[in-house]
């Protein structure tokens, strides 16, 4: 028995930020995106599409969202917008998170009662009539937040990450428009691209995993192993951009079933205490954790050597550690800070809540 569920009304191809008005049907709304999308003219699109829908505009949204100035704008948009219906998204998975964050109001209208909620995990059931819904414009391919309930909020001044997943966190709809990306810099082409590899293989070395997360998973990676490397040299090329906003849409959507693994629980300290970014700190061990999820199952085993040519363990390791060293991703531990601690790093990531997931974990 399996069952698959994502309830997210997806709209996707060059071109298809035209949708927006269509998916608002008439309803005001607020854009949250980060700084760079007013020079990057990506502010504008949104702008002249809606004109007087668009009620306000936030773009203050930084890298990897911290309690330290979520409180701000959770407060500032409750209590200038608290009648506005609907959010947009415009950016990352920073942006989509931090949009996720936003959504229900507290008792007070103060961030804390949501914060105390993350760190307790107690229950937070604000009323259905104040929620706001949210479209989501991703402008990266690799996060998957457009089409998942997950918001990644940080705490880096207290050394934690939290997940903030409730039935009312899915997006009402995404809009993937790879023209859109364009202007993506190489560095973030590449983190957002690996990371969405990174989702594609944890859906598949993964505990959870179901025919439909496992067939959505394979296309995905095979996609990203094929294209990012032609990508991070011709950033300009709308094709590869469609190939790889295709890729991760699907790498989402197989994740948003089984949540992530091993990868990303190791992930989370490096980003914390190094400040290595996401991508990368999610893709630097998956060969080590190949080799790892190798011979649990045979489906699994055909899956994993299929995505990468191979014909054995070996060889599948050999040449995804070889993508990843031919995109500058170094794949030793030593070199994010692990160096005689890789072993006991595994152990304790395979205890959190995304380890769990593995498939070599012990239950």
């Amino acid at each position: 028995m399996w069952h698959f569920h994502n309830p997210v009304d997806l709209h996707a191809g060059a071109g298809s930020l035209a949708q927006l008005p269509t998916l608002l049907a008439g309803r005001p709304a607020l854009l949250i995106t980060f700084p760079e999308a007013a020079a990057l003219g990506l502010q504008q699109k949104v702008a002249e599409l809606l004109g007087g829908q668009l009620v306000g505009i936030d773009n203050s949204v930084q890298p990897n969202p911290d309690v330290s100035w979520l409180a701000g704008m959770f407060q500032r948009l409750w209590q200038r917008h608290a009648e506005v219906p609907c959010l947009i998204a415009l950016g990352g998975g920073s942006v989509i998170d931090c949009a996720k964050a936003m959504l229900a109001p507290t008792p007070s209208g103060r961030f804390d009662e949501l914060l105390a909620h993350l760190r307790e995990d107690s229950c937070f059931e604000p009323d259905p009539a104040q929620l706001k819904s949210l479209i989501a414009i991703p402008t990266t391919a690799g996060t998957g937040s457009e089409v998942t309930p997950w918001a990644t909020l940080w705490d880096a001044q207290g050394g934690r990450k939290y997940s903030l997943h409730r039935p009312w966190t899915w997006p009402q709809a995404a809009i993937i428009d790879a023209s859109l990306m364009l202007s993506l810099p190489a560095p973030a082409t590449l983190a957002s691209g690996l990371d969405a590899l990174s989702h594609a293989l944890e859906a598949i070395w993964n505990v959870h995993r179901n025919p439909v997360s496992s067939t959505l998973a394979c296309s995905a990676a095979r996609t990203i192993v094929a294209t990012l490397p032609a990508l991070v040299r011709k950033p300009g090329d709308l094709a590869l951009r469609e190939q790889m906003a295709l890729a991760a849409l699907q790498a989402g959507l197989a994740f948003s079933n089984t949540r992530t693994a091993l990868a990303h629980s190791l992930s989370y300290d490096i980003t914390l205490q190094r400040g290595v970014p996401h991508g990368i700190a999610c893709s630097f061990s998956l060969p080590h954790i190949l080799r790892l999820a190798m011979g649990r199952d045979g489906a699994v085993d055909a899956l994993l050597l299929q995505i990468f040519d191979a014909s054995s363990t070996e060889q599948a390791v050999a040449r995804l550690g070889g993508l990843l060293e031919s995109l500058g991703v170094s794949t030793d531990p030593a070199h994010y800070g692990l160096e005689g601690r890789w072993e006991a790093a595994v152990q304790a990531a395979l205890c959190g809540p995304r380890g769990r997931n593995f498939i070599a974990a012990i239950h």
